[in-house]
């Protein structure tokens, strides 16, 4: 196997600036490097810079610090040889499937001739022989997706990048689509050397990759790199590839419980330096509900229980997270176990669900029981946005505060802990 060194990326250090001046960090000092005939997967939840990090090795976007070098060059724009396919197809809706294919080698100044052939070649290569003269919108989500690769393929790239490319197609049209990939890839179809998936999915990452590095988030950096040695083509069922999955949900929750406390102790004193998930009552119920009945009786294994429910690792763990952070569940390794009280939930009725979930936030989401004390201690019962979104903007950014406030107003809503009104943007005591 040739292992000619396609990609270096080098101490990367990104960050956006924030209106105090200060910085928001995304990524801090990722090492990476991509050899030929190679698939690596950058595996984590949204929010760890790896879609940033594609950006930078596209060139459509610098680092702050640290070098990025393709073929032994600095990336400092777009790099002739690269090309992206995107989660969102990205299609051009006034173009049909050919003109779509053809439009990047038109901006790179390919002749017309030439152009189309390549362009009806890419098309027979990926399966939408017939459709060129198709739009997108007469095409299936799996279709559009299949003219998003012609298009990153028609250029001859030596790498392709792609971003999440199957998580917006329903599970049997990705299936497809990710086996048609292997397939072309393993046969040595498709015109690159090397690919860098980016992907939330570990069977997805165990199922196509070489090697996978686990991202960790806030900021975004490489936890671990974990060699995937089984022969292709992998079969799910397969017991050394359930093994892989099941260690990397083991490490992948292990890190994040580790960063959830971390976190937490990152502001001694007001204990409401935390961003918290946006999770409905309803999956956290959900969750304690399936994992409370047979066969799991209170305790289930992630990666068993994940297809049976629909939740990928996006939708999985922070809804396991904030039911251990309820005290509703503990997170050990790979499995979740639900406590006394938990088990207790997922048996109750509505009114006795509403006030042990009230008793277990105001003891466990400080940010709750502060602003239950701030309403309680005023006069009126009530109090703007503003003075809690200032005071959570010393510890993270607007977006983060906004997104913060907004769980925990769900959260108390269901409880009836405090109300909100969204117009006056008021807390108050008030039972509508």
């Amino acid at each position: 196997m040739n292992t000619a060194t396609l990609l270096d990326v080098h101490a990367v250090h990104k960050g956006f600036p924030k209106p105090d001046g200060s910085e928001t960090v995304v990524l801090d000092g990722v090492e990476l490097t991509l050899r030929e005939g190679e698939i690596v997967g950058l595996l984590g939840r949204s929010g760890s810079g790896k879609s940033t990090l594609l950006r930078l090795i596209a060139g459509l976007s610098r680092p702050g610090a640290g070098e990025v070098t393709y073929m032994g060059r600095p990336v400092d724009g777009p790099p002739e040889g690269v090309a992206m396919v995107f989660q969102s197809f990205a299609l051009f809706p006034w173009l049909t499937v050919l003109e779509n294919v053809e439009i990047g080698l038109e901006a790179l100044g390919v002749p017309r001739d030439e152009r189309r052939q390549r362009s009806i070649e890419a098309i027979d290569l990926i399966g939408l022989d017939g459709f060129e003269s198709a739009y997108p919108r007469e095409l299936s989500g799996g279709m559009r997706q299949r003219v998003g690769f012609a298009r990153a393929l028609v250029v001859h790239p030596n790498i392709l990048l792609m971003d999440e490319p199957f998580s917006a197609l329903d599970v049997l049209t990705a299936e497809t689509l990710r086996t048609d990939f292997l397939d072309l890839w393993s046969e040595g179809q498709l015109p690159i050397k090397g690919v860098i998936l980016v992907t939330h999915n570990i069977e997805e990452a165990v199922l196509m990759c070489d090697r996978i590095l686990i991202f960790g988030s806030n900021p975004g950096r490489i936890l671990r790199e974990i060699k995937v040695d089984l022969p292709q083509p992998r079969a799910r069922l397969d017991p050394d590839f359930r093994e892989m999955v099941e260690s990397i949900y083991v490490e992948m929750t292990a890190r994040r419980v580790q960063d959830h406390a971390a976190r937490a102790e990152r502001f001694p004193g007001t204990g409401i330096g935390s961003v918290l998930p946006r999770i409905s009552t309803n999956l956290l119920s959900g969750l304690m509900e399936a994992v409370d009945a047979a066969p799991y009786n209170g305790e289930a294994d992630l990666p068993v229980i994940a297809p049976a429910l629909h939740l990928e690792i996006d939708d999985l763990f922070p809804v396991a997270e904030t039911l251990q952070m309820f005290r509703f569940a503990e997170l050990v390794g790979g499995d979740l176990r639900l406590s006394p009280e938990g088990r207790r939930f997922a048996k109750a009725d509505t009114d006795e669900r509403k006030t042990l979930f009230a008793k277990h936030l105001l003891t466990y989401v400080p940010l709750a029981a502060h602003i239950r004390r701030v309403l309680d201690e005023r006069p009126s019962h009530r109090g703007p946005w503003t003075r809690f979104a200032d005071e959570l903007e010393d510890h993270m950014s607007p977006e983060d505060a906004a997104r913060t406030l907004r769980a925990v107003i769900s959260w108390s809503r269901y409880a009836e802990v405090f109300a909100y009104d969204d117009e006056a943007q008021t807390f108050s005591l008030e039972n509508p």
